[in-house]
């Protein structure tokens, strides 16, 4: 025997219990330590507070997939109050959307506006849309469709629907930024961050309907009508395929 590693060793135990084993065996300590505190909150006061941050923000980056109605749309959008400017896929199809107030326009390339079985008319004029904005009608339903992938306060509304009791789930990290996970217990998932201002920085829709990340929160971005010799007067409605 060596009476020195035992005591050694009684030492070491009596260090470990005075630490709460958290040193000693690698457990880590407080997982809260150096955050803002948000997880130590209820459920109910976490989604208030990451609701509040993201309404007041000026700005926002959204990107990730989105399904509805059966069809899986994969955006890229800059957000502000007065409107958006990004990057929407669907089908097969890319097009940029911009709205700037009640002004949305749309640029796709020409198979956007028809396909092989268009009359040659038809093609004719898509071709004349080929990379050129087109200024969607009000009235028409594509202003509709696609406008609200522009409408900051419409796009973070669909952020805090979690289905069921509202409960806190793991610590996690989105883009190397700790968060707090918000769940429902029904479904739909939302990661808060953990880093000064509780922005919410992912939202994972219930079902597996599409996953959204959230970042540049406050970032300035330009917004701005395009040039009138960008643009093509299509008339009063767009015809999509």
């Amino acid at each position: 025997m060596y009476p020195g590693r035992r005591t050694s060793a009684a030492a070491l135990g009596t260090l470990c219990a005075g630490t709460l084993l958290s040193g000693c065996l690698g457990l880590g300590g407080d997982p809260d330590q150096g955050t803002n505190g948000v997880a130590k909150l209820p459920p109910a006061t976490v989604e208030q507070k990451a609701k509040s941050a993201a309404e007041t923000a000026p700005t926002v980056r959204l990107a990730g997939t989105v399904v509805s109605k059966g069809q899986t749309f994969r955006l890229d959008m800059r957000l502000r109050d007065s409107g958006g400017v990004g990057e929407v896929s669907t089908k097969g199809s890319t097009f940029q959307l911009l709205r700037v107030g009640a002004d949305l326009y749309l640029k796709a390339g020409a198979d956007f506006y028809g396909d092989e079985d268009s009359s040659k008319d038809s093609k004719a004029a898509a071709q004349k849309l080929d990379d050129k904005y087109v200024k969607v009608p009000t009235g028409d339903p594509a202003y509709q469709q696609f406008s609200g992938f522009t409408d900051k306060k419409v796009l973070l509304a669909d952020l805090f629907v979690l289905d069921g009791e509202l409960k806190l789930g793991d610590h996690r990290k989105v883009d190397g930024v700790k968060t707090i996970a918000l769940n429902g217990s029904k479904g739909g998932s939302l990661d808060v961050s953990l880093k000064g201002t509780p922005y919410p920085l992912r939202y994972q829709r219930a079902g597996g309907a599409g996953t959204l990340t959230l970042s540049d929160w406050g970032e300035e971005f330009t917004l701005a009508a395009p040039a009138k010799s960008a643009v093509v007067d299509y008339g009063k409605s767009v015809t999509t395929k």
